[in-house]
């Protein structure tokens, strides 16, 4: 299903996709795959997601399998948007798929993070944790304004940090409530990030959470982070989500047949949770995470950097925003002012404000650890033949990390820096990173002077 988006219909939006990196492998081998697709017009904004009758008839007759992913991910969406891009949508996502005669698999794609009230999340709903069950909720968002259901947010979301959380465990509330009968799993991936191995390596279409950490680290803007350094971080990558999800259709139906009925065995009659995160053996702390994140700006720096990438951190809120001060906003002042000298845009200040809000919204995920359980997914892995596991490769327990951050970085030089992976490219970027790690290093030797020459005065003064 797509939708007209940002100015292309969606004829040019299926020609793009012939021109996107991420196709490029496959199109070699046959250039002709992508005949396959055949796009149905609808938008989950609107009702029965704006699917014609025609289209209706012909998915009621014809589908075999759901994957619903579409999604509104920003974490400080208006809750009016995200009830209805999330909840109302995964609704009529539902009932559609009851219409469909020969459906074998549906599967729900959340979130690890839909009921982060608890740290402790098994693969099991918790529809005790809402305010309000889905049917409630939704019917509430039918007879109020937009206004009126965003002033009841803080009533309603309870101890959800965001309205994505929030709305996520209403659709996973309405898969328990409204997908009884159907073939049906749902699939909770952490932070899903770029690309490990396929089909190209480090890719990402968005800047979303840790990458974006990420990217404004490697440019030298991102020096100063609240987070708790020794707390886990979800990271997942996206080729090892749609590896899973498509094992998770497999399985579900396998599963459907097997108790010779329309529900999952697996789970007692509730649909089955699969949690794709990483494996208690081979956990990676946000420490890790910054580390690993600085020991290939040696290797493959960005050519636009403003600064040489360093990136402190400090647990308390407060330090935090004292902190933004010296690190942030005091550069951007100055680089502003470099800017309008030059007669540029100035744009830093207005930047750092934007950043300062992600990284307060990332604050309950950045301060403290999720344990996530994945025994239904290992059981899953362990089902798969040694075939299938190598093909639809997610198994988390043996990810190299080293390696993995190294392809990020890559990901983040090629599709968001525009850097040419070329030996020329990357010879300017280390001539302009020694340049800057000199400058780093004497501005630091000045500051300590400065602050010697103050602090050796004020002794004297004390003396005299």
């Amino acid at each position: 299903m797509m939708r007209s988006k940002r100015g292309q219909s969606i004829q040019e939006r299926m020609a793009k996709m012939e021109t996107d990196v991420l196709f490029a492998e496959l199109l070699k081998l046959n250039p002709d795959s992508l005949k396959r697709l055949v796009p149905i017009v609808g938008d989950c904004l609107e009702p029965d997601l704006g699917i014609s009758a025609a289209d209706r008839k012909l998915l009621a007759a014809e589908v075999q399998i759901v994957i619903h992913s579409a999604a509104a991910v920003r974490f400080d969406e208006a809750l009016h948007m995200a009830l209805d891009l999330n909840t109302r949508a995964t609704r009529f996502t539902v009932q559609l798929a009851k219409q469909m005669v020969q459906l074998q698999s549906f599967v729900h794609i959340s979130t690890a993070y839909s009921n982060c009230v608890v740290t402790n999340v098994e693969e099991k709903l918790y529809p005790e944790h809402l305010s309000c069950s889905s049917d409630k909720v939704l019917a509430i968002r039918e007879h109020l304004s937009d206004k009126l259901i965003d002033d009841m947010s803080p009533a309603l979301l309870g101890r959800y940090p965001n309205t994505y959380t929030y709305t996520k465990a209403l659709a996973e509330d309405v898969i328990l409530r409204e997908a009884v009968g159907l073939p049906v799993c749902i699939f909770r991936p952490a932070i899903i990030v770029p690309t490990y191995k396929e089909p190209v390596l480090g890719w990402c279409d968005n800047m979303n959470g840790p990458i974006a950490i990420m990217y404004g680290t490697a440019l030298g803007i991102v020096r100063l982070m609240c987070v708790d350094k020794d707390a886990n971080i979800g990271l997942v990558p996206v080729d090892y989500c749609a590896n899973l999800a498509l094992a998770c259709a497999w399985k579900t139906d396998q599963s459907a047949h097997s108790s010779g009925g329309g529900e999952v065995a697996m789970g007692g009659g509730k649909p089955t949770v699969y949690t794709l995160a990483p494996s208690a053996k081979n956990m990676i702390s946000f420490g890790q995470y910054i580390n690993l994140s600085l020991t290939f700006r040696d290797v493959m720096p960005l050519s636009k950097m403003v600064w040489y990438p360093v990136l402190y951190c400090v647990l308390n809120p407060w330090l935090f925003r004292i902190g933004t001060f010296f690190y942030h906003m005091l550069p951007g002042y100055f680089m502003d002012l470099m800017l309008r000298l030059s007669g540029r845009k100035p744009r830093m200040v207005n930047m750092y404000h934007k950043v300062h809000k992600n990284i307060e919204l990332l604050g309950p995920f950045t301060r403290r650890s999720y344990a996530l359980d994945t025994s239904n997914t290992n059981r899953l892995q362990e089902q798969m033949s040694a075939k299938d596991r190598l093909t639809f490769q997610f198994d988390m327990n043996v990810l190299n990390w080293g390696d993995y951050f190294k392809t990020m970085l890559f990901g983040i030089r090629l599709h968001f820096a525009k850097d040419p992976n070329t030996p020329e490219s990357l010879a300017q970027a280390l001539k302009l990173l020694k340049r800057l790690k000199l400058m780093h290093n004497t501005l630091k030797v000045s500051l300590a002077c400065a602050a010697g020459a103050i602090l050796w005065s004020l002794f004297k003064l004390i003396l005299n």
